[in-house]
């Protein structure tokens, strides 16, 4: 097992209404909405494991795989030597790092790297860096990722924030092997509803607190307006940048007293047709990388998105603790 030192650490049953019912529901709120588009059952379970299956392997995935993340520090500005110094800000396992294997460089919002004479740090395609080199972060759209040992390592930034942290992750992992997804709520058409998008005037950057502390800025267009548990919800939507294709959820619901993860859960949902609607699917619900990892920047439900009733589909949390 290798040693280093990381950045951080840190029902009631609802009733959902779907199909026909949601039609007659519907009705005795005054207002038609539509139910969601009829699936064959056999052919949803099937696509719902599919996704788990390839969930699974996306999380112990080197490059984005937050179960593989063992290490997060924040990068101040000025220089920040880094390597297997147990004296130094940050510091990587002995097996993989010499006692010095660099300096980072922040100068505003731009990071170099400065390495050691002869530490072997590469860029994913296999050549040495062996002079100052500006890096990308994974918000820049050219992110630099790097090579050291069996460690990978990146420059990483989040919407809204002038924060950047080193990440590295464990190429060699035995998690890579071991880690299993944590089980679901069985599958079930039910929990797909109809939702109506309510844009606002003008998109708003909305504030996310997250598990470091500090605060996540998104662009928010709108709400998602659904029904279930015999009333009319709302989830803020947001969108992680201008090219996305579905909203991103982070919401909470009281499952979370009993059997997912106690911060929340977060959620994709395809972006509305031009009539407005479109389908929100709670099977769908997964667990942040913090569930896997304590190394990371989670963004935490904002209070306009605590469901208070239990939303008993999706991921739930694992049986032991990650970490």
């Amino acid at each position: 097992m290798k040693k280093y030192s990381g950045g951080r650490f840190l029902r009631p049953v609802g009733l959902v209404v779907s199909g026909l019912v949601a039609l007659v529901f519907a009705g005795c709120m005054g207002e038609e909405w539509p139910a969601p588009e009829p699936v064959v059952f056999a052919e949803f379970a099937q696509g719902h494991q599919e996704w788990r299956v390839n969930r699974q392997e996306r999380l112990v995935r080197p490059f984005s795989g937050s179960v593989l993340w063992m290490g997060l520090w924040e990068i101040a500005q000025g220089a920040t030597p880094f390597g297997s110094d147990p004296d130094l800000p940050i510091v990587l396992p002995e097996e993989d790092s010499p006692q010095l294997a660099g300096t980072l460089h922040r100068s505003g919002q731009e990071i170099r790297l400065e390495p050691s004479a002869g530490a072997p740090i590469t860029i994913r395609e296999g050549e040495q860096i062996t002079e100052t080199t500006v890096l990308g972060s994974d918000r820049s759209g050219n992110t630099t990722n790097m090579a050291l040992g069996s460690l990978g390592m990146r420059v990483h930034g989040e919407p809204g924030t002038d924060r950047l942290w080193l990440r590295v992750w464990d190429e060699d992992s035995e998690k890579r092997e071991s880690f299993k997804l944590p089980e679901s709520y069985p599958v079930s058409t039910d929990w797909r509803v109809t939702a109506r998008f309510e844009p606002y005037e003008e998109p708003r950057a909305l504030s996310f607190q997250d598990v470091t502390g500090g605060m996540i800025q998104y662009q928010t267009p709108g709400e998602l307006v659904f029904r279930a548990d015999g009333r009319e919800h709302r989830l803020v939507a947001v969108l992680q940048s201008p090219r996305s294709r579905s909203y991103f959820m982070i919401m909470w619901d009281s499952t979370a007293t009993v059997d997912t993860y106690q911060a929340g859960r977060y959620l994709s949902v395809p972006l509305a047709d031009e009539e407005g609607w479109t389908t929100i699917d709670f099977n769908r619900a997964y667990n942040p990388p913090c569930v896997f990892s304590a190394f990371t920047v989670c963004a935490l439900p904002p209070p306009e998105n605590r469901l208070q009733f239990a939303v008993t589909a999706g991921e739930k949390r694992p049986d032991e603790p990650a970490y």
